[in-house]
């Protein structure tokens, strides 16, 4: 049987059984009387997110696929003005996963950026790849060199510089976000002009542009580090959940250690009482590495018993069982670096017309694991959300974005929910989501700022202490505000 990823562990052994139950299970979820969908109908001009619940009212919509060169340069500046001079909005996106219209400008233009550019500079360890490039065309040209982006998101779909904009991070160690791993980048200002930012080049651009969700400048291209690619093999420890931030801490301080994450057990009895943390070595065996490949056949049934959680708590003690029992038997062997990443977010996507995923993200530091973990069995089980998956990941200090969510190590928690499209369901995720942001920034953390706009805006200045700084100087460097999406509509710019 071929090798396992990190997703096929959601149990793959009992893909089949789980198969059928997901189908069984989800046909016995509750109708909520006196409800009805709120799925937005599509419409001409209107554009959405992965979340579903972002319908936007646009002026156009394009694509741009040039190479990252002078057409590209010259047809951003193009766009850019002609918003400029109509009063429109301006962003650029490029998959569009995020959950709230981050990458939306409403009644403006919107451009997607869709193109594969990437070349690598084996000497130097780096590659530069079009802002649009998505990282399965990165990992495409990096694997038959022998190389493998430094850090990444945890899905091969989004876009380099869109990872870039909204400061994500992936799992691997000892990192800290993508954008700790970009060497430098250009850029056309809202005044045409094109810049070079990077640490020492216009330092105060790249800060603002790292995490700053597009609104500082459009991105053409990026130049970032390259890490050899190399076969790992997991190791797997479960443990008490209160032990787990000590072990994380001593994973990511183990300098054989290369990639790591956890998990916690998601059944209400038990709601988060159990850790498993799952660790990757180098191999002894480094030699005729395997091209990168993903999970598969193995991840569809694995999505099929993941998505068997809905509504049914046995479904996810037996997937917490397959998890931490069998996973680690079927999923113990060698696997390289780039077989890993190589995963798309349609590995468990949800098809449900009635129901959509959302993800909230938390950062903590380590010494306040405990306190996260206390506030979470408090304000989640109280919700009537089906909560579906939680993700640990480790993420290092960030001294460079002005918007940084880790100003010291933290670990991340990276929640799915399964969210009915109703209005009920949504009144009560935005209660929810609200309650556990303060509890989380009282104890010295924060929220990641892509998913649904639920927070108030004295949250998002509680755990972004420096916004009122963000939002200052973009206004000195777009004076017209051209460029604009949800997040500087409803949060940064009335600050």
């Amino acid at each position: 049987m071929r090798n396992l990823t990190r997703r096929s562990l959601l149990l793959a052994a009992g893909g089949a059984a789980g198969w059928y139950a997901s189908d069984l299970f989800h046909a016995r979820l509750p109708v909520l009387d006196g409800t009805r969908s709120i799925a937005p109908r599509p419409a001409n001009n209107i554009l959405n997110d992965a979340s579903g619940l972002s319908p936007t009212p646009i002026h156009r919509h394009i694509t741009l696929t040039e190479d990252p060169g002078d057409a590209l340069i010259a047809a951003v500046r193009a766009e850019m003005k002609s918003a400029e001079a109509d009063g429109r909005a301006f962003n650029i996106g490029a998959a569009r996963h995020s959950m709230g219209g981050q990458a939306i400008p409403r009644d403006g233009v919107a451009v997607t950026f869709d193109n594969g550019f990437v070349e690598a500079d084996t000497a130097a360890r780096t590659y530069r790849a079009h802002a649009g490039a998505r990282w399965s065309q990165v990992i495409a040209a990096l694997d038959p060199l022998g190389f493998s982006p430094a850090v990444m998101q945890s899905n091969n779909d989004f876009g380099v510089a869109a990872t870039f904009s909204v400061n994500a991070h992936g799992w691997p160690v000892p990192f800290g976000p993508m954008g700790a791993t970009v060497r430098s980048l250009r850029m056309v200002l809202p005044s045409g002009d094109l810049v070079t930012a990077s640490r020492t080049e216009r330092p105060e651009l790249f800060s603002l542009a790292m995490g700053g969700y597009g609104l500082v400048g459009a991105i053409i291209d990026l130049e970032v580090d390259m890490v050899p690619n190399t076969r790992l093999r997991p190791t797997f420890e479960v443990m008490p959940a209160k032990d787990y931030a000590a072990a994380f801490r001593a994973a990511v301080d183990d300098p054989a250690v290369t990639m790591a994450y956890g998990r916690l057990n998601v059944e209400r009895a038990s709601f988060f009482r159990h850790a498993l943390l799952i660790t990757y070595r180098e191999d002894e065996d480094q030699t005729d590495l395997p091209p990168a490949s993903g999970s598969g056949w193995m991840a569809y049934l694995a999505s099929r018993v993941y998505r068997g959680q809905l509504g049914s708590e046995a479904l996810k003690s037996f997937r917490w069982w397959n998890e931490t029992i069998v996973g680690p038997k079927l999923g113990g062997g060698a696997v390289t670096r780039n077989s890993l990443i190589n995963e798309p977010v349609v590995t468990l996507d949800d098809r449900n017309p009635d129901r959509t995923d959302i993800l909230h993200e938390y950062f903590v530091d380590f010494d306040r694991f405990d306190d996260f973990l206390t506030a979470c069995r408090q304000v989640i089980p109280d919700s009537y959300q089906e909560f579906l998956n939680v993700t640990l990941r480790y993420v290092a200090s960030d001294p460079d974005s002005v918007l940084a969510y880790a100003p010291t190590p933290r670990v991340a928690a990276v929640m799915s929910f399964s969210q009915e499209l109703t209005a009920r369901a949504e009144d009560d995720m935005a209660r929810m989501t609200r309650a556990l942001i303060d509890r989380i920034t009282e104890i010295g953390g924060a929220y990641y700022l892509p998913y649904r706009p639920h927070a108030r805006v004295d949250q998002l200045t509680a755990a972004y202490p420096r916004a009122m700084e963000f939002a200052t100087v973009k206004r000195l460097v777009d004076p017209r505000l051209v460029l604009r999406n949800n997040l500087w509509d409803s949060y940064l710019g009335v600050l």
